[in-house]
């Protein structure tokens, strides 16, 4: 794991959104087990062959989740938004990550990078 990355997830101010991160992190761990990781415009990133496969951003209220090569990917029903390359889940205070569907899409996504 980058300590850059775990400097990042220490810095964020609200521990809802720290603990988001946190289980994301180990969201594309378990999908990715040789993932990179970087700090790359302020946000995490990680990377499967150099390619980008994820990313986090945290907002005021909000933890944004994006997976990269999603075009083939299906996804349920309103809960991601973006183009068809990438798509991003946001997640707000009290709420739960489905961290069983998001390794399975990251897995899924990442398979042809």
């Amino acid at each position: 794991m980058n300590q850059e990355v775990t400097d990042f997830i220490g810095k964020v101010k609200e521990s809802w959104q720290a603990g988001l991160c946190q289980e994301l992190r180990q969201v594309v761990h378990s999908a990715i087990p040789d993932v990179q990781e970087r700090i790359q415009y302020n946000k995490p990133h990680f990377l499967k062959n150099k390619k980008y496969a994820a990313v986090i951003s945290t907002s005021k209220d909000a933890v944004s989740f994006t997976i990269f090569n999603a075009a083939e990917l299906e996804l349920p029903e309103g809960m991601f938004d973006g183009p068809p390359e990438r798509k991003t889940i946001k997640f707000r205070s009290g709420e739960q990550i489905d961290s069983g569907m998001l390794t399975d899409l990251v897995k899924q996504a990442s398979r042809t990078l």
